[in-house]
This record gives structure tokens, sequence and C-alpha cells, in this order.
């Protein structure tokens, strides 16, 4: 084998170089990403990202060939098998290139560099992703997968790989020239979002609403046509829209969207939980990986749903999201892991679907039969193999009947090889569930799944913040415990800042709000462009060649808008002008974003909805485990006034105010949005503010219902 596998070889101090064979091995053994381990034993000689790499192509005077995955990337595993496990390839790749194997979920600063660069030479992007640098790592060709033979009129790998070697050798210049042209190229594209000078006003809200409609799927729900991907940023503003201004388009986009996704074979009848995409245009086929971040989000979005409408299918959804993020993601120390693989045995998918046979063999022929018509699976497939997914067009007329089948159908399917699981803990999608599961608890009157996000917060704070004298910097992954050696980038701070103002909430514990203010604090501090936006790495880490700086969602929402949230959030509990303040200035960017792809501006959009509607700012006074306080508590939790920030508190004057708590920080100090307010006639009650303006307090339920309730600007 190539690379001093399959001989001795004994490795200097570094670990980096056989002092026997002068080959460098495999440097993945000791990383914290499944996905670098999943290539570990790979007869390629990977590097990590990092100097060294460099240096060495700089010495061996050969260019590197970047690959980026993540483990769940059922395209990532083909090309991984068909090429990286080849002996014959791996020899060439290690002769004539160094190659560096990227975790794009690790390293998302290096991967948005190298997509963008991948998108302006192809026309398209996606992973795996294969980049060719120079020594200075400006890229001068790019692609996605390369089959290990020429197939369906593209290259095979070896065939790129020997062309890309030669013209390093013999034609630099040309690599030269084309390195210079796409840097030139990604350069001008960082400022394609320039040029926006105030907020979306409510009018310009209104208008994005109509450009929305003209890319919604009416038949199917979503946008656009397949693939389709969950819109979940877009449909939190949608419900925003619709819970400030009544807009009844809103809700219906909502409303189909979120139907058709809860009943088609992208969300688990089974389990629950959500799948990456639908292959189709009606969400019957799923590219089958369950991503955190996806689920997060998603149950952000059905609680939402839910606390305008009341849907009982959106309180299902909510329900069963949440029971899949308990049992399949949450990890020994109390985060959740980043993902479930699409693949299983090989084969995407076939842990998931059923034949009628399966479904008769595990249920009988009346039940199976039953279930069969019920999930739409037929005899022809609707996936491959003749297998079905399973869909739920209609709820089962008869509840204990479905139950019953379907506790049977889990039971069968349980046998099965499962999907492997990414266990790292990333910061950012830990910082969204953490939210998620604090707003859905308060919302669903849930407090185990409280508690989760309370223990999710404590491993970020203990491990992703912790060390002494880091002054409030995180780590992006971390593994069994582990702190992985990345530094957060931009969505790292503001997903995690968002998830503990909503921990604040949920529990009233101020250390969380505490520590929310320090990761803005370094938002402010390292990650601030000079006009107002937000670069996605800060000022103090690696230099790439190009500092990512986007207003706009992928696949997680913007981490510019997601600071923007949460330093408006912040503001509003804690009544600091200065946060509020950078929140405006970082939400200009917004209209040139919804001008241009509305679908890719939801975050920042659901950001501009609350601070239009204030936000409004509910302080309940009382103790927290009297029916009166909770009573209050339940009434703006479960509130279709989505953009309003709450926190419960004792009165200032009594000691239980400032007793011993479990949090973070130990000891509470008082949150200033309950500073200065009291009892009313010996009663708890509920102080609502907007716009620096406050009404009379209330201490009734159906009084709090009634101020929430009045809308914000139209």
């Amino acid at each position: 084998m190539p690379g001093g596998f399959g001989r001795k070889t004994r490795l200097l101090d570094n670990g980096r170089r056989s002092r026997e064979t002068d080959h460098v091995v495999n440097q993945l053994a000791n990383s914290v990403s499944p996905y670098l381990l999943q290539h570990a034993d790979n007869p390629v000689e990977w590097w990590e990202w990092g100097p060294e790499a460099f240096a060495e192509a700089r010495r061996r005077d050969v260019p590197i060939f970047l690959s980026v995955g993540y483990s769940a990337c059922h395209w990532c595993h083909v090309m991984a098998h068909e090429s990286f496990e080849s002996d014959e390839i791996a020899a060439l790749m290690n002769e004539r290139f160094v190659n560096i194997k990227v975790d794009r979920e690790e390293r998302p600063d290096v991967d948005a560099v190298y997509m963008d660069a991948t998108t302006a030479l192809t026309g398209r992007g996606g992973w795996p992703m294969s980049v060719f640098l120079g020594h200075d790592a400006k890229p001068f060709y790019a692609g996605t997968y390369f089959p290990p033979e020429p197939r369906h009129g593209m290259p095979s790998f070896p065939q790129v790989l020997t062309a890309i070697s030669d013209t390093w050798r013999e034609r630099r210049d040309e690599i030269d020239e084309a390195s210079t042209r796409i840097t030139e190229v990604l350069n001008r594209q960082a400022s394609r979002f320039g040029g926006g000078r105030t907020v979306p006003t409510p009018t310009e809200l209104s208008a994005t609403v109509a450009l929305l409609t003209e890319q919604y799927d009416p038949r199917s729900g979503g946008f656009g046509s397949a693939p389709k991907f969950p819109p979940s940023m877009v449909i939190d503003f949608l419900l925003r829209h619709h819970s400030r201004t009544g807009d009844e388009l809103s809700i219906r986009m909502v409303e189909k969207t979120c139907s058709a996704m809860a009943r088609g074979g992208i969300f688990d009848q089974l389990a629950g939980g959500f799948a990456r995409y639908s292959v189709d245009a009606e969400w019957v086929v799923p590219h089958f990986e369950k991503m955190l971040y996806d689920n997060a989000l998603l149950l952000r979005a059905y609680t939402r749903w839910w606390r305008v409408s009341r849907s009982p299918l959106a309180e299902r959804v909510a329900r069963q999201t949440v029971a899949f993020l308990l049992t399949e993601l949450r990890t020994p120390e109390g985060g959740f892991a980043a993902a479930l693989d699409a693949d299983s045995e090989g084969e995407e998918g076939l842990f998931y679907v059923w034949t009628p046979t399966e479904l008769v063999d595990v249920l009988g022929p009346e039940d199976g039969a039953w279930v069969a018509d019920l999930c739409d699976v037929t005899a022809e497939g609707t996936f491959e193999k003749g297998a079905s997914t399973l869909q739920l067009q209609h709820e089962p007329q008869n509840d204990d009947r479905w139950q019953r089948c379907r506790d049977a159908l889990l039971d069968a399917r349980a046998s099965r090889v499962r999907p492997a699981r990414d266990d790292k803990v990333v910061a950012a999608w830990n910082g969204m569930t953490i939210a998620a599961l604090a707003e859905a608890g308060s919302a669903f009157d849930e407090a185990d799944w409280i508690a989760a996000a309370v223990a999710a917060g404590n491993l970020l704070v203990k491990v992703h913040l912790g060390g002494e004298g880091d002054q409030g910097r995180l780590v992006r992954t971390s593994r069994d415990g582990k702190a992985g050696a990345a530094g957060g980038v931009l969505e790292d701070y503001a997903c995690v800042a968002d998830g503990l103002i909503r921990l604040c909430m949920a529990t009233g514990r101020s250390e969380w709000l505490a520590l929310a203010g320090d990761l803005l604090n370094v938002v402010e501090s390292h990650f601030g462009d000079g006009e107002g936006g937000f670069f996605d790495t800060p000022d103090d880490g690696e230099q790439l060649i190009l500092r990512p700086h986007d207003p706009a969602d992928g696949a997680t929402p913007a981490g510019w808008m997601t600071a923007a949230q949460a330093f408006l959030d912040y503001s509003a509990l804690t009544g600091s002008i200065r946060h509020r303040e950078v929140a405006e200035r970082a939400l200009v960017a917004v209209s040139s974003v919804a001008r241009q792809a509305p679908r890719a501006a939801g975050a920042g959009l659901a950001a501009v909805e609350a601070l239009c509607d204030g936000p409004r700012e509910v302080a309940i006074i009382g103790d927290p485990q009297s029916q009166y306080t909770q009573s209050l508590l339940r009434e703006v939790a479960t509130s279709g006034s989505l953009s309003a920030v709450w926190v419960v508190g004792h009165p200032p004057d009594d000691p239980a105010a400032h007793a011993d708590n479990d949090g973070p920080g130990g000891v509470t100090s008082p949150i200033p949005l309950l500073a200065d307010r009291g009892l009313v006639d010996g009663r708890p009650a509920a102080y609502v503010c907007r716009g620096f303006v406050c009404e009379q307090p209330v201490t009734d339920a159906v009084e709090l219902r009634s101020l929430l309730g009045r809308g914000g600007d139209a």
C-alpha cells in the first residue's frame, strides 16, 4: 500500500514522517471530527487543514487537493469508497499532491470560501467538494463528485488528477493566471449584497411577502421546485409577519408548507424528526440524512405555528421532533450530536423505507394492509427497489390502532442496522437546539424539555467556553466532552447567545443573560466590519484568502442576522440602548438581500419584524411557583406575539430574588427588565412595554392576552 500503510513505519516526535520510508502518513487519527476519523484508515496521506500541510506542499513543490465533506453526506461516502479507499487512486494522489481533508461542519469558514470558488467555477456547488489550490491557498480548479472512471460525461478522478498535475508541472503560468482571476471574482462577489441604507419599513416587509408568493408552490407548499429544502427561516418571517399584521396570505403559505412537510416522507412518521431535504417537489422522498440544525429550526417553526394557530398537527410534530432530539441525538454529556447518516449497510434510506410485504410480516395481513393504505406504501414503491417512504397524508381514524402499529414498526426497525451518528457537538447548532427546546418547553409546559436545554447550556459553558482567561471565546466543536481545536465563527457566538437568552426567559436565571452578553461583546469587538455588519470570522482568527462576510441565509440562518436578533432581544431584556443600536445598524443589510434573494433573507426579515413589533417586553413579577404567576407566564409563552421577550421573577424585595441557584454562575443578579417592579395589590403582575412605552400592569391572564394581542405597525 502507498504512504507507508501495510508496512513498518516509525514516526518522528511530531508524528508527521516515517524515518524508514520518508512517507507522510495519514494525519487524521487524532481528530475530534467523526467525519475525519472515517478517513483515518484511507491509504490517502491525508492532512488536516493547517500551515503544516501548506509547508509540505511547498517543500515538495506539488499542488494541494482539498476535499470537503461531512459525515452524513451520501455522495461523500460514495467518492470515499470509490476513490479514497482505492490503493491505485490513493497512490496517484499521494505522489502528485498534498491532500487535505476538511469537515465542513468543523470549519465552516474554509467551506464557505471554497464553496464560493466552486460555484464561481462550475455554476453549482455541493458536497463532496473537490478543490485544487496553489501554495498560497488560492483555488485554480474545482468540482464536486468525480467518479473513479469516466461516467455520464464526467471525467474520471484519476484523469482530473493527472491533468492538473501535468499542468502544474508544465504550464504553471496558466495556473497562476487562473487562481488570480478566481480570487478577484470571489472578492467582487463578497460585496454582492451591499447597498442597503435603512432597515426595511413595514411597507417593504409586506412587499417581500408578495415577492415570496411568486416563488411559492401553492400545490405542495414550499418555495421553488425540486429539490426542496425546509424553508425554516422564511417560515419564521411569515409567522412573525402574520403575528404583527394579521396578514392571511402569510399564514396560508405557512400552513400549507408545514402541513405538507409534516405529512410527507421528509418527516419520519415513526420516530419523528425531519430529513435534510426532499428530492421531489411533493416532500415524498427525502435525502435521508437528519441534521441537528434542521430539526432545531423546525421545532421552533412548528412551536410558533402552534402559538398562532393552536393547530393539533403543529403540536404533534413539535412533540415528535423533541422526542427525536432527546432520543436520537442527545449525547451522554448533555449536548446534541450533529447528524444521523443517510446510509446504512451502504445504501441510502435503507433503514427508513418499507415494502407492503415487510409491513405484513411485522403487523399481520389486516394491519399491514391498513398501514400500507394509510402511509402510501405501494407495490411499485415511492423510493427504490419497490420500497416506499412512510407518509401520513391524513390523520388515522383510529389513533389507538395507529399507535399500536407504529410501536410495532419501530420495534421492528430497531433490529435493522442503524445509520451512523456524527456525535460531535457543534456550538451553533446546540445554541439553536437550546433556543428551540426552551421556547417549546415554555409553550407546551414541558419542564423536562427546558431541563434538557439547561444541560446542553451547561455543556457549552463547561467545554466550549471552558478554561481560564479566554474572555468568553468559544470553541466550535467538541466530542466526548473534549473540545476541538477550531475556534468559533460568527454563527457560533450568535446562536449560542440566542440560546442562552431563551434559557434566561425560560428559567428566570440571570446568569444565562450575563453569559449571552459576554458573547455579544466578543461579536462586537472581533466580528464587526466597521460599517454596521459582521464578518463570519473573527479579526484575530486564521486569515484565509478572503474573510467571509455574508448577510444571506444558507442551510442555517445567517450568523449576521442571528447576531442582530440576539442584540435586539438582549437590549429588550436589559434596557441597553447600545445593543439595540447595534441590531438596527446590522439590519440595514436586509433590504438588499430581500430584494435580490428573498428566500435567503428569512432570518433578517424575522429580526426586522421583531424590531417593528418593539419587540414587546413582558416582566412577570411573583413567586414563580404560584399558580397566579404561572397563569401569566403561560399566557405570554403560548401567545401569538412571537417577537415578545419575557422573564419571570420574584419581587425585588423578596430574598428569593437573590437566592443561590444551580445555573452556570451560582448566585443570581437582578434581570434589568424586572427592576423596580413589584406585586400589584399583593398579586402577581405582568408589565408590558413596547417602543419605550409601558402599559399599566395587569394581574389577570385575560387582560394580558388583550395587551399581547394588539397588533404592531401595519
